[in-house]
Order: structure tokens, then sequence, then C-alpha cells
């Protein structure tokens, strides 16, 4: 299944660079504590064009293990003034809101943000598919078993604990399928849906490395498949690395997501992932 906003997924890899407007971003990159937050987001908004971008993600709500919900309020408090002068500056560039709560799905669509990325896939929030489907918006739908997970805090970042799957492959496929179905119930066209693994959402580090090792089952599922990793604890744990050094193990996973079937990669990282996506396209598409 081809996506309305990414044609050419069967010859190019897309790279989506995170702007986020926190101020405990896992990644240490949260630009809330910045003096003046809109213009450092547009700083980075530019840089990461700059550097081939073919998307930017912009996000309000820490994601990592045991962080604080923020309220729709709070939300978009952050995010509307950063979202605002980013379309001003930057008409023509995609931009997608990281937001799981409808109302907050609502206000940035409706500010010329076209993808909401959803971490619990239109699973969380029941009005959230009537707003992308209103919008005629493309999704994010990522898988997510947080609840009822253990959060554990270490030096080398927070990840999940005494998680159990019976297989954890067929187990997120089942649960982004049930997504679709939710979307298509809504009116959302298929070339609107994209999915993701949710790599360290409710996962343990061996489970979240396990499924990257088979990703390649959810593109039976049919649609584009984005992937998440960007400095994300299971790197950290693996290599014995704190947040800072991970820019090998990001690229390496990505690598490894791309020639298993992903073609979207969310990232911090945005100018060695686009020279690692064009390289990887360059070889995959060589006659």
């Amino acid at each position: 299944m081809q996506s309305n906003l990414f044609p050419n997924l069967n010859k190019k890899t897309y790279v989506m660079g995170i702007i986020n407007l926190t101020p405990d971003s896992f990644s240490g990159d949260g630009l809330l504590n910045q003096a003046e937050v809109e213009s450092a987001a547009l700083e980075q908004a530019l840089r990461f064009v700059k550097d081939g971008v073919d998307v930017l993600d912009i996000g309000a709500e820490s994601t990592r293990p045991g962080s604080r919900k923020l309220g729709v309020s709070e939300e978009l408090e952050r995010l509307l003034p950063a979202l605002n002068l980013i379309r001003k500056e930057l008409p023509d560039v995609l931009i997608s809101v990281d937001t799981y709560k409808a109302e907050t799905a609502r206000a940035c669509l409706g500010r010329g943000a076209d993808i909401v990325n959803d971490v619990w896939g239109f699973q969380y929030d029941p009005g959230m598919t009537a707003v992308v489907a209103e919008f005629g918006a493309t999704a994010v739908l990522m898988h997510n078993r947080e609840l009822g997970a253990r959060p554990v805090s270490s030096e080398l970042g927070g990840h999940y604990e005494d998680v159990t799957y019976e297989d954890i492959v067929s187990e997120v496929c089942s649960w982004l399928a049930e997504s679709v179905e939710i979307a298509r119930a809504a009116g959302v066209s298929d070339d609107k849906i994209i999915l993701d693994p949710g790599i360290g959402f409710g996962k343990t580090i061996d489970q979240s490395l396990y499924l990257l090792n088979h990703l390649d089952a959810l593109t039976e599922l049919g649609f584009p498949i984005l992937l998440g990793v960007s400095h994300k604890g299971f790197i950290g744990h693996t290599l014995n690395l704190p947040q800072g050094e991970r820019l090998e193990g990001s690229l390496a996973a990505n690598a490894w997501g791309v020639m298993m079937g992903a073609s979207i990669l969310r990232v911090h990282d945005v100018k060695e992932t686009v020279r690692l996506a064009r390289m990887l396209d360059a070889i995959h598409n060589a006659n």
C-alpha cells in the first residue's frame, strides 16, 4: 500500500525529524528549557530541512517510561506557538504532531499539521479517529503496551521490565491490525495509514531487540512501516552507553530496520540518518 504523503516508498527511505517541546525528553533534546522556545523550534526545523528531512514530528509530551502525562491545555500551550511559526516559515514541509489526544489533534490539524502520530494507535482516545477522518489526515498508528508495564529508571535510561508476551511478533501484528480496522471504520482510507511497532513502548530490552529482528512480519499487514529507535534505552543498555553516545547504535538499528522493511525513520540525528538512507536507497535501487 502506497501512502498519499510518501509516494515513493518502493525506492526511497523517508526521514522524520523529532522536535521535542518538552523539558524532560529522554534524549536530552527537549526545547522547553530554552529562553525562546518557538525560535529554538524553528531553528531546529530549518536545520533539519537543510539536512534533508522529509517530515517534522512535533511533540509536547515526553513518552519516556514513567514520564508525566499532560492535559490538553498544557499540551497545546507548548505546541501551538511553535507549530504556527514553523508552518508560517516552512509552508511546504510536512508536519506531524505527536499526540494521542483528539482535541489536541484537532487544534493542530486546523493549524496546518498533516499527520497525527498516535502512540496508542487509535486505541486510547475514542474521538481521535473521527478527527483524523474529518481532516483527511494521515495517521501513524503505533503499538503500545505501557499500561500495566513496570517502568524502571537507571543511569542508561528508562525501560520496562516484567512485560509478558506469548508471541510478541504476532501480538503486535494483531494489535496493529485492530488499529487499522478502527481507522477504516471511521472512514480513514488505507493510503493514509502508517504503522509503527512501538519499539521500547511496553517492551523489555530483549523484546525490543527481538521485535526489531522480526520487523519484516509487520510488512505483511500491507502498510508502510515507520520505525522509531533513535537513542532509545535498548540501544544504551545493549552497548552500555549513556545518552549522547548512541549515534552509531541508532544508525545500525535504523539500517537494520530499512533492510527489514521500514520505509520511514523517526530520528534525532537527521543529517547522519539522511546520509544513511540515501546510501541504502542507492544500493537498493542499483540496476
